[in-house]
């Protein structure tokens, strides 16, 4: 009975992941209902649809949203923090359990986030802002098959719960460097990048949530690239030496 709740909680998790990945599209492009009047799109962006708060309580309230996420995603990922919460979360769940707190504080972010509209830059060529934003949405794209080029299923919980309905042991994850991991080292972020910084028209709310999430950004690889090292040896050394972190750099090595 256990094996099916798992594998129940481990589905219901994956669908609120896609549901707040899709929405996350939307925030970041600016999807608007009010301006696209389409009920698809979300009610609420990252410039449109939310309360508007004095520039400084502003920036304090996203700033807090911004570090919420930070904090979470990055300190649920740290083996020391996996092994003390295992002993109280089942371990078939808990990738599950880490996905299902990453996707409620995005939509504490989208819930609670205050639009700061000044204008840091407009491309006002409608073509060309329009190859701006199809930048952005490649850089959502590269996100999503830069997941499955690893271990899409792995990555958000599905493959252990699946695993644990069919009474097998978790897999062993092998050292791959398919597709885009080649080129660079960490391509999910650099799609991240890529989606929030092509921005056609930039706003100070906009260029905040870049920033944030940049530094965050730069802050995690390192913490990652510790614990690769750790546990794949040589392999990733020789890797690290070979590709660049975030750009297609060839670098010396093997």
């Amino acid at each position: 009975m256990a094996r099916v709740l798992y594998f129940l909680y481990g589905v219901v998790v994956y669908v609120l992941f896609l549901g707040t990945f899709l929405y996350a599209i939307g925030f970041v492009e600016n999807f608007h209902w009010k301006l696209f009047g389409n009920l698809f799109f979300v009610p609420k962006s990252i410039d449109f649809g939310g309360k508007y708060s004095p520039w400084t309580a502003a920036i304090v309230i996203d700033a807090a949203l911004l570090s919420l996420f930070a904090v979470q995603h990055s300190a649920m990922a740290r083996k020391g923090f996996k092994e003390a919460w295992t002993k109280i979360v089942p371990k078939p769940i808990e990738r599950s359990t880490y996905v299902l707190f990453a996707s409620l504080c995005l939509i504490t972010l989208f819930a609670f986030w205050r639009p700061m509209i000044g204008i840091v830059w407009s491309v006002e060529n409608q073509t060309l802002a329009r190859v701006v934003q199809i930048v952005s949405l490649a850089g959502f794209g590269i996100v999503l098959i830069g997941t499955f080029l690893i271990n899409h299923f792995d990555l958000f919980g599905l493959r252990q719960v699946f695993r644990t309905l069919q009474g097998q042991q978790p897999a062993a994850l092998r050292f791959i460097t398919p597709g885009f991991y080649k080129v660079v080292r960490h391509p999910i972020y650099l799609g991240f990048i890529i989606a929030f910084w092509a921005a056609p028209v930039m706003t100070t709310g906009h260029l905040l949530f870049a920033i944030a999430t940049l530094g965050y950004i730069l802050v995690a690889i390192q913490f990652e690239e510790r614990d690769l090292v750790r546990e794949y040896g040589k392999d990733y050394q020789d890797y690290r030496r070979r590709v660049g972190m975030l750009l297609p750099v060839k670098r010396g090595g093997e």
